[in-house]
């Protein structure tokens, strides 16, 4: 019997271990920030708090049903191209140029992921008693551009370049595993913040046209293999095939789309989740750790069986009906399959109400004292 390959087996693991975490990091980051009611006095704290959500603000736009149909059209148009270019032109330059283009893009994901994460490591109190720095871009008396930092933010500017000039100074063939690894969890994290899925139906007919896609550009043709081993950009997560790390085995690999978009479903849970719970606290997340598992399934096996196999295996093939019948496989168990089909991540709030909530009752009642009904969002 052959010996187990423990330093292969390492390697999936370390993959595995990417992934999850950064769908489960990703997911909290795309949880909305509960806004402070309006008041009409002169409340400093109030103003203060108003002025920082500048720093926050975010894309407000969600991925529609009609958005998510064309997603593997154009995801076949570009992987075609670049294969297309690769084969008669040659990698070289489209691996420069591409290479250059996510440098700059890194710059702002890795900064932005630094910023988050310096202010969760502080908590909120301490993060607003910063100082707040605010740039300005007057035309006249126009007010054009209104930029409001932290003073961390500024700090961790210059950090965020660190990656983005390593990894275009190095002269090795193939770019540093950690830091394309830094750049591509930025990449991935920011994403699944801002990617955002406005319902289950739309998440279902993204994962089940993304499905086909990669079937078929995986075993159809050598497209994708051929794309994803010749492109040396910070668009997939490396782990080396040995226990000490070294790199003479090569790299077993994992393209960020197989963690973005099955991870914007994921991430749309956990704000279904969010909108259900009710004001004492409670904030059960069934259906995102159902998907979450679902997707560490789905990888384990994609992994499992490319190894048995020995041959690359298009992941959202096991991903995507891991992750929708999970959701399915909760929300039949619960009774409320049809709640969750129908419910709709309108306004990214909190009060986004979810029809037939847990909570009991018809009514809520707002900051106001003011009674609304159930069956409607409510915007605060």
């Amino acid at each position: 019997m052959a010996s187990t390959d423990w330093d292969l087996i390492s390697s999936y693991a370390g993959l595995l271990c990417l992934a999850s975490i950064s769908i489960y990091v990703g997911a909290h980051g795309s949880l909305p920030t509960p806004k402070k009611p309006k008041t009409n006095g002169t409340d400093k704290s109030v103003v203060q708090d108003d002025e920082d959500e500048d720093e926050d603000e975010g894309v407000t736009d969600r991925l529609s049903s009609s958005d998510a149909w064309l997603f593997p059209v154009a995801g076949s148009a570009a992987l075609f191209g670049m294969y297309a270019i690769m084969k008669y032109f040659g990698k070289e330059w489209i691996n420069w140029l591409l290479a250059w283009y996510f440098s700059v893009a890194a710059v702002g994901s890795v900064w932005k992921s630094a910023v988050s994460l310096m202010r969760f490591a502080v908590g909120e109190e301490r993060w607003k008693k910063f100082d707040r720095n605010r740039v300005l871009i007057l035309k006249g008396p126009r007010e054009l551009v209104s930029v409001s930092l932290r003073t961390p933010t500024i700090w961790l500017f210059p950090l965020a370049l660190i990656p983005s000039v390593l990894f275009n100074i190095s002269e090795t063939s193939r770019k540093s595993a950690l830091i394309t690894d830094i750049m591509a969890l930025s990449f991935s994290y920011n994403a699944i913040c801002l990617l955002k899925i406005d319902s289950f139906q739309t998440g279902c007919i993204l994962l089940s046209g993304l499905f086909f896609y990669d079937i078929y550009w995986v075993f159809g043709t050598d497209v994708m293999l051929t794309v994803a081993t010749s492109l040396d950009v910070p668009i997939k997560l490396l782990w080396p095939k040995s226990l000490s790390f070294a790199s003479e085995r090569g790299y077993t690999l994992l393209g960020l789309g197989d963690i973005v978009i099955p991870g914007t479903f994921v991430a749309l849970a956990l704000r279904y989740d969010y909108a259900r719970a009710d004001d004492k606290g409670a904030f059960r997340k069934p259906y995102f750790y159902a998907t979450l598992a679902a997707y560490f399934t789905g990888l384990v096996t994609t992994m499992a069986v490319m190894h048995v196999f020995g041959k690359g295996q298009p992941a959202l093939l096991y991903l995507s009906p891991a992750c929708m019948l999970s959701l399915f496989g909760v929300g039949i168990v619960r009774g409320e399959l049809g709640k969750v089909w129908k419910w709709i991540d309108d306004d990214g709030s909190k009060k986004s109400e979810v029809e037939g909530n847990d909570d009991g009752g018809g009514e809520e009642v707002d900051g106001k004292g003011k009674g609304k009904n159930k069956s409607k969002s409510k915007r605060e």
